[in-house]
């Protein structure tokens, strides 16, 4: 009798997580709101040594006196047919323009993303010059933990990754949206990417809505313009271009290829 009890019951379990799977909503196309948030004070703490702080530290120390600590961005994820393309959203007033040369606080990347053949294609503005990186999506190991956090109306679970070999990221998705993508050049979790935050770098970005609406693939089409390179080739040229930036060299670099 306590066996047939257990078969009845194991039997309702599984038609209703059966139905539940049915009933489930899950949004396969649309355009995602996000916010990049930098916190400008940190970021140029950290530029500041020995060979700069006479001059650095005072400009600074105005800076912090006129300009907010945080450095609001906007920018959009269109996404559809297993497809994504992250366009940048130009700010309407640059304010005061010190330090905004530092690629780490600006938006410099469009980027379209092709899950199917898992290719990207990437417009990289680098001061003066413009890249076309082609080539495969950066493989990411993450590790995906029990944390939840609601982000867009979306509950979203955490997952935490090494990129460049030391930066650390952490990043929340959900598999409510199947379409594995991500902002920027980030992916790869099995859902979309809603939340992402680079703590060590001082910067986030955060869905603030999202607009489930048809996307077809030529709101889905990749940048044209550029200088067609792979991400291999556009990191020797930018080493070489800054092998003699002194310790600004890595800050740089390192924002110009995450």
């Amino acid at each position: 009798m306590k066996k047939l009890i257990l078969y009845t019951t194991c039997l309702f379990m599984l038609g209703a997580n059966t139905l539940f799977a049915q009933n489930k909503h899950f949004t396969t196309n649309g355009i995602i709101e996000y916010e990049k948030s930098v916190n400008m004070y940190a970021v140029f703490q950290k530029i500041i040594d020995k060979d700069n702080e006479a001059w650095l530290q005072p400009a600074f120390d105005s800076y912090k006196k006129t300009q907010p600590q945080f450095r609001k961005l906007k920018s959009t994820l269109a996404f559809g047919n297993n497809k994504t393309l992250f366009t940048p959203i130009e700010p309407e007033a640059q304010g005061n323009t010190f330090f905004l040369d530092n690629p780490m606080v600006g938006q410099n990347n469009t980027v379209q993303t092709d899950l199917n053949t898992y290719t990207s294609i990437d417009q990289k503005k680098v001061f003066e010059s413009v890249f076309l990186v082609k080539d495969s999506v950066r493989k990411i190991n993450w590790k995906i933990t029990t944390e939840t956090r609601e982000i867009a109306g979306f509950t979203c679970r955490r997952a935490n990754a090494l990129v460049l070999d030391s930066v650390y990221v952490v990043a929340f998705y959900t598999d409510d949206i199947t379409v594995p993508g991500g902002p920027e050049s980030f992916a790869g979790l099995p859902g979309m990417i809603l939340g992402l935050a680079i703590p060590h770098e001082n910067v986030t970005w955060f869905a603030t809505k999202v607009n489930e609406i048809p996307v077809d693939d030529k709101a889905l089409a990749a940048p044209k313009k550029g200088k067609a390179v792979n991400r291999k080739e556009l990191t020797a040229t930018l080493t070489d271009v800054m092998k003699n930036w002194g310790n600004q060299s890595n800050i740089y670099l390192k924002a110009f290829i995450l």
